[in-house]
């Protein structure tokens, strides 16, 4: 089973090093690897051609954003299943492919899998910051503002083919509507696995608290363009982030 995994970035020269590093140590070795730019100017483009024979697809080019950088990856992808790495995260150890390969082999119906990941800090001692367990599946869940984390999920590329890419119309959460799309709308098969994924980094987009204002307003948008109770799952939602935050 080859499995894709696909990189987005723009000027992230601190971290790309990390992320890629991360792909290129797993221990599964069926690896198709993309990495989309859109054309960094700070050392980063320098820093991923020295690893450009070990990466199958490199585009650095002007793009809409993150989410069509992905798209443009989703396009590029041939392997059996995809999954993201973003440029400011790295892979929990080196067996995570091996866990979520084994994971599809065991049933031929499942469509995506996820599990959990870590917020860290982005120092040297990588503190744990925020514990993202997933837990069960369910649409009761989701109607509660439940999503398992977005670089978690793993889909079979003919899934993806047959359900769509991601809705530019949603410029910072367009993630939060891929995946209500796929597990609410369509109710695809997942799967869960009871083990760490990713290690995420403080201070990347999806962890600046700025950009998680922005993100929230337009969640509201996209529970309420399908069909939810839009306040009460964005509410539930934070509510949830918040408390795991506390924790730590």
């Amino acid at each position: 089973m080859k499995i894709s995994i696909i990189t987005v970035c723009y000027n992230r020269k601190s971290t790309i090093e990390k992320a890629i590093k991360s792909v290129l140590e797993q221990n599964y070795s069926d690896i198709e690897y993309i990495i989309i730019d859109g054309n960094s100017i700070d050392g980063t483009k320098e820093i991923i051609e020295n690893y450009r024979d070990k990466v199958s697809h490199f585009i650095s080019e002007p793009d809409k954003g993150m989410y069509d950088a992905i798209n443009k990856g989703l396009q590029l992808a041939t392997g059996d299943v995809i999954g993201l790495m973003h440029s400011d995260d790295e892979f929990y150890d080196k067996n995570v492919l091996d866990r979520i390969v084994s994971r599809f082999n065991s049933d031929s119906t499942i469509e995506g899998v996820y599990g959990d990941g870590v917020y860290v800090s982005n120092d040297q001692e990588e503190r744990l910051i925020r514990d993202r367990v997933g837990g069960i599946f369910s649409i009761k869940k989701i109607k509660k503002g439940w999503l398992p984390l977005h670089p978690t999920v793993y889909l079979k590329k003919s899934i993806i083919d047959k359900n769509g890419l991601y809705n530019l119309d949603f410029k910072i959460a367009s993630d939060t509507e891929f995946l209500l799309r796929y597990l609410y709308k369509y109710e695809i098969k997942m799967s869960y696995i009871n083990s760490y994924i990713v290690k995420m980094r403080m201070g990347g987009m999806s962890t600046n608290l700025n950009y998680a204002i922005k993100v929230l307003f337009e969640d509201y948008k996209i529970y309420k363009f399908h069909g939810l109770a839009a306040f009460i799952a964005v509410f539930l939602k934070k509510s949830l982030a918040l408390r795991q935050y506390l924790v730590h």
